[in-house]
């Protein structure tokens, strides 16, 4: 077999293992989806350590295992172009505009509507996924578009911390504590993805039909799925 024909070979069993390994993860963690957060705390006793370790593991679970529709659109924003300095500067632009929303409606500047923020939510992972695969460059307005869907998922954020509820006299504390949690697990989830793909095989010639294309179509259709679910159910 021609060495030509053995890479050819390769790239679509990569490709299929690929598909795979997004699929048994959707499964994985839709499974743990349905988890959510549930305080009965008695802030009153707690020391400050210990509700700003409380609220950031809180932060950090709601990405990592409980955030997969998070998880995803962090995933595609890493897949186009998978260089840690690359992704960190879109991640940057994603965290401070869902920092802005979560503290405006935590404090009840305003009142996100779980209804309308949800479809949107998973429409921008339809969008971010759609554009990996008929974008082969990075624009330059893509900071813009994801600073604008961060804006939206930051609502989403701001209602996991309206149903646990934040402690009334380290309101603060809790509030920069959990968005610390949410950015620490978007980290997690740009590292382990650099390290498992990444950095072995985004030089590869085949990186963009073999990983990005397939990842990205998997990701936006289970995204249509939720953009159904969350509209008419």
């Amino acid at each position: 077999m021609k060495k030509s024909s053995l890479k050819i070979l390769s790239q679509k069993l990569f490709s299929k293992n690929i598909f795979r390994l997004v699929f048994l993860l959707a499964l994985f963690l839709f499974s743990n989806s349905v988890v959510a957060h549930t305080m009965a705390y008695d802030f009153k006793s707690m020391s400050k350590t210990g509700i700003g370790w409380l609220y950031l593991k809180m932060g950090f679970t709601h990405i990592i295992p409980l955030g997969f529709d998070h998880i995803l659109f962090i995933l595609g924003i890493f897949l186009l172009k998978p260089k840690l300095k690359t992704v960190i500067w879109q991640a940057t632009a994603f965290t401070i505009a869902h920092s802005i929303t979560l503290g405006l409606a935590i404090y009840g500047y305003i009142r996100p509507t779980p209804s309308i923020i949800e479809p949107i939510i998973a429409l921008s992972i339809i969008f971010i996924g759609v554009e990996n695969i008929i974008t082969k460059d990075l624009k330059w307005w893509r900071l813009l578009i994801l600073f604008l869907f961060g804006l939206i998922h930051g609502c989403g954020f701001a209602g996991v911390l309206a149903g646990a509820g934040l402690p009334e006299k380290d309101f603060l504390l809790g509030l920069l504590s959990f968005n610390a949690g949410v950015e620490a697990g978007q980290i997690t989830v740009i590292l382990l993805a650099y390290f498992i793909f990444g950095k072995w095989f985004a030089d590869k010639s085949w990186y963009r039909t073999g990983i990005t294309i397939p990842a990205s179509l998997c990701i936006s259709l289970i995204a249509f799925y939720w953009t159904i679910e969350r509209v008419f159910y």
